[in-house]
């Protein structure tokens, strides 16, 4: 049989490694990269009817679109100590996005991605991006199974301290800006695209929060005596947030993004309604800690059964919804609290705690309760 040829990618080790002269299709949405917003993605226009409350979450915005800047600049220089390149944090964000589901965000950084240029196609840099997607598709999709050795293989293949803080950053703040464009897509009634046989990951199992559970930190703290003057700033805003001391001394290896983040968390309402709908994240996914911290009189009902608390319980509903599904998350889902008289405001301010705990619960748990 006479052997074939046609442009196009030509595979070598991955997906996205291609020969030098080969013309890149052109991604579905290209106008998806040139956005203004980078976090909202379009949706402040769409959304006229909730000006009022994009004015009253401006400094929450704010502050996720300076995160968004700091982990997806337009350029990177790579160095000996943080060698994650922008092809390397747009691929592992467009992983996660698909992993959500939410097809806004995924036209927006396969938009992101395209023009860049990959890497090289040697066996090393194939398992390097390898290593590098795989460990971001298990920690966004069921982050309980992560274990110190997904993290050892990240060191295996040359990432370095810096870099695992960094990537498991971009998997939470993806993970997070996912859960709140689907927030307030449903709150605007958009139609949900439902993809068939598209099943949820199962909820951590309960034996993950007993009290002889013991996780442990697989990244080495920074020295205190070795660190910058921006990593001793970004210490001391955090002495006061319980929830970040666990892993502080892990976070600082990206000072830069730990300050912006704890501003962005200072800005969630944290009133009964969020700690609850913190709890049933840390439940689903299998935080312990924050999970322990949050669960109060919740703590036996929800470990025996969420979809069983939440038929009593509005708001556990959602949060189990947002955290499991936030591509199949609908106006329909928000109607409980609608029908209970909720206003926007105090339903937005839940939906982006629950959307937060998403980020919090994945980052403490893969640099702080590997087993």
């Amino acid at each position: 049989m006479e052997p074939r040829r046609s442009a196009g990618h030509d595979h070598w080790f991955y997906e996205s490694q291609t020969r030098p002269d080969t013309l890149a299709c052109a991604p579905l949405v290209p106008e998806a990269a040139h956005i203004d917003d980078r976090f909202l993605l379009g949706l402040q226009q769409e959304a006229c009817t909730l000006a009022s409350l994009f004015v009253s979450f401006e400094p929450a915005l704010h502050a996720a679109r300076t995160l968004s800047q700091l982990l997806f600049p337009d350029t990177l220089n790579a160095s000996l100590t943080h060698t994650l390149t922008l092809y390397d944090r747009l691929s592992t964000a467009l992983t996660v996005a698909q992993v959500a589901g939410v097809q806004r965000l995924c036209n927006h950084y396969s938009a992101r991605l395209n023009p860049l240029p990959g890497p090289d196609s040697s066996r090393e840099s194939n398992n390097r991006l390898t290593q590098i997607t795989q460990y971001a598709r298990q920690l966004a999709m069921q982050p309980a199974l992560i274990t110190g050795h997904s993290v050892a293989a990240l060191d295996a293949v040359g990432l370095t301290e810096p870099d695992i803080v960094t990537l498991n950053h971009v998997v939470g703040f993806v993970s997070y800006q996912a859960r709140v464009v689907a927030a307030l897509q449903a709150m605007i009634a958009l139609p949900v695209r439902w993809i068939p046989g598209v099943t949820p990951a199962p909820d951590a199992q309960p034996a993950r929060f007993t009290p002889d559970h013991f996780g442990q930190a697989v990244i080495q703290a920074v020295e205190p005596r070795y660190a910058s003057s921006a990593q001793h700033a970004a210490a001391t805003r955090c002495l006061n947030h319980a929830d970040v001391a666990p892993a502080l001394g892990i976070l600082l290896h990206d000072a830069a993004v730990l300050s912006t983040w704890v501003a962005l968390m200072e800005q969630a309402p944290q009133g009964d309604d969020a700690i609850l709908a913190q709890a049933v994240s840390a439940r689903i996914l299998g935080c312990h800690g924050n999970f322990t911290r949050r669960a109060g009189d919740w703590r036996e009902a929800l470990l025996e059964d969420v979809d069983l608390a939440a038929q009593t319980q509005p708001v556990i509903a959602v949060s189990a919804q947002l955290t499991r599904l936030p591509e199949r998350f609908s106006a329909a889902h928000l109607q409980p609290l609608h029908n209970a008289g909720w206003e926007n405001e105090r339903l937005f301010g839940l939906l982006h705690a629950i959307a937060l705990a998403n980020w919090q619960d994945r980052l403490l748990m893969a640099l702080t309760e590997t087993p």
